[in-house]
């Protein structure tokens, strides 16, 4: 008879192969990513008690690379932690969906996952698209998660819905260095999100991404600088190092890759990058790549201090 404990040991060996086949990076240097399921943030004391907060519907019904299962395991046990509902959802996205939702989470959804150099194109539906921004404007939030080149095309049509603008690119350091966004450097900043009370945030890590112009009204959470350039080839594997010097570049300056906005009644988190939510473990030495890496101590707050605005703390 097979155990519980041998069932939970199956289904991490099936997580760890989906997510191998299905949501390894597109670049011929990736290496694979399993969700780390033994990482562990520990919350004080938890928003509500557990299964008694809001509903949080987070989407799994746009080819998704992040699933609450997969790669954002450590996203769902830290938010149920805090007392939130996390429901996966796998269907076209209405106002009947929406109905009990608190807060929509979509992660890295992207249009053709077969094909990462397919021309940017929606993943939403202009029916999904005008549901979701009736929703956030009756008093809705929104948290939008996304990433480099495919993924950010894939969801640019839902950003531009408030205002927001993604470049369908990769955000490189020019010096390679590893990705710390903080007060001290300035391209943290101080606002809703950061200065939450008791839990301030200094710094955050991240792993890439891209950037975005914000509307007026927007909050900066953080922001790149001319340390950067946004990668925009026709293929991603155009980004392999070395890059090309032919390879079309814009500077990082001027552009955000997190921000907050009050829109109608509801509001909206939009962050361009998606490892920063996720613990995983990569490659066969098993290197930390998200809220479990030693640089990224605050992530897990982070996450947190970003769902406790949206839902209204």
């Amino acid at each position: 008879i097979t155990t519980e404990i041998q069932m939970n040991q199956i289904n991490i060996c099936i997580i760890a192969l989906l997510t191998i086949v299905s949501t390894a990076l597109p670049f011929t240097s990736a290496a694979q990513q399993v969700p780390d399921t033994s990482y562990h943030f520990q919350i004080l004391k938890p928003q509500y008690a557990r299964g008694k907060g809001p509903v949080i519907s987070f989407d799994e019904h746009h080819n998704n690379v992040h699933t609450l299962k997969g790669t954002y395991y450590a996203f769902d046990k830290l938010l149920s932690n805090d007392g939130y509902t996390l429901r996966p959802v796998r269907n076209e996205i209405t106002p009947a969906v929406l109905g009990n939702t608190k807060i929509y989470v979509t992660a890295n959804a992207i249009y053709s996952p077969m094909d990462w150099d397919h021309p940017a194109t929606s993943v939403f539906s202009d029916k999904e698209l005008n549901a979701i921004h009736q929703w956030v404007e009756k008093g809705g939030s929104l948290f939008i998660i996304t990433d480099h080149k495919a993924l950010s095309g894939s969801v640019n049509a839902l950003a531009k819905k408030f205002g927001f603008n993604l470049i369908d690119g990769f955000a490189l350091r020019k010096d390679g260095k590893p990705e710390i966004f903080s007060r001290k450097s300035n391209n943290l900043k101080a606002g809703r999100i950061t200065n939450a009370p008791g839990a301030k945030i200094d710094s955050i890590r991240i792993w890439g991404g891209t950037g975005f112009t914000a509307p007026r009204g927007a909050e900066i959470i953080s922001s790149l600088s001319d340390d950067y350039n946004i990668y925009t080839p026709k293929k991603v594997s155009d980004v392999d190092r070395p890059i090309l010097e032919s390879t079309p570049r814009v500077s990082g300056s001027n552009y955000a890759n997190g921000a907050t906005l009050k829109y109608g009644k509801g509001k909206i988190v939009l962050f361009a990058e998606g490892a920063a939510f996720a613990a995983q473990l990569e490659g066969i030495t098993s290197l930390k790549r998200g809220m479990n890496h030693p640089d990224a101590k605050q992530n897990a707050q982070f996450l947190l201090n970003i769902i406790h605005w949206l839902d209204g703390h």
